[in-house]
């Protein structure tokens, strides 16, 4: 198929695409969009955006109501069976700072980002998402204390047990109480 005919397809797709269809590709290039999941990859996104007469003509294609970091955190709870309370205390949050940005009304750092997807019980799909959601750069293997982190995460590790891998291999560990 040719360039233009893939940017034609993915454009007819794109009413389809439902919420968050923008949140795709990770700084290493490669989906991070389940492609069963009724979302249009980012690269046919990319597709169509380059094609595009102007970037307001692609976002009025879009038509996709955009999540923000709240409501894919409610997602997350909801796809793990966790309760809000249950994740700040797993992930060691400090519990107001924790409902504040369950409730949108704070920003994690990275770190604090981090936390909440163990406390969560993410995969590592989902916590690279999360932090691409939070404005955060996704964890990156050729970087040694994410790579132990993504160990952990890929593995199931609790927040507490990540931290100790951390200490072990002497990397700073996430950050206690905030």
């Amino acid at each position: 198929m040719a360039r233009g005919e893939e940017a034609h397809a993915a454009q007819a797709g794109l009413a389809g695409a439902g919420a968050g269809a923008g949140a795709g590709a990770g700084a290493q290039g490669t989906p991070a969009d389940d492609a069963g999941s009724g979302e249009v990859l980012t690269e046919e996104l990319l597709a169509v955006l380059l094609d595009s007469a102007s970037p307001e003509r692609y976002l009025d294609q879009l038509d996709a109501e955009e999540r923000d970091l709240p409501d894919y955190l409610a997602e997350l709870l909801e796809a793990h069976g966790r309760t809000r309370s249950e994740a700040i205390r797993a992930s060691g949050v400090n519990a107001t700072f924790g409902y504040q940005i369950f409730q949108g009304t704070r920003r994690p750092g990275r770190d604090t980002t981090l936390q909440l997807a163990l406390g969560i019980g993410c995969t590592l799909r989902e916590t690279q998402r999360l932090l691409r959601f939070a404005d955060h750069g996704e964890l990156w293997c050729k970087r040694r204390r994410d790579a132990i982190i993504m160990f952990c995460i890929e593995h199931g590790m609790s927040r507490a047990a990540c931290d100790d891998e951390l200490y072990r291999l002497g990397e700073q560990t996430l950050p206690a109480g905030r």
